[in-house]
């Protein structure tokens, strides 16, 4: 199991963790997602390692901003 954490730009409310962590959750091979508007970060936990630009992809679908790996 792989549990990388990010830090997104943008999220200011639930409705925004809601939508970060729906996109995130239908990767292929990620188990369990959590997203905190507060902190701006992103946790992913996947199968194996995840592929950054398919977590960019998936962000970016919500409507926000991946900054990068934290």
């Amino acid at each position: 199991m792989s549990n990388v954490t990010y830090r997104v730009s943008g999220m200011s409310c639930g409705h925004c963790e809601g939508a970060v962590r729906a996109e995130l959750e239908n990767l292929p091979g990620v188990t369990e997602a959590s997203a905190t508007a507060d902190t701006g970060l992103v946790t992913v936990v996947s199968e194996t390692e995840p592929d950054d630009e398919a977590v960019r992809a998936a962000v970016d679908e919500a409507g926000y901003d991946l900054v990068g790996r934290v």
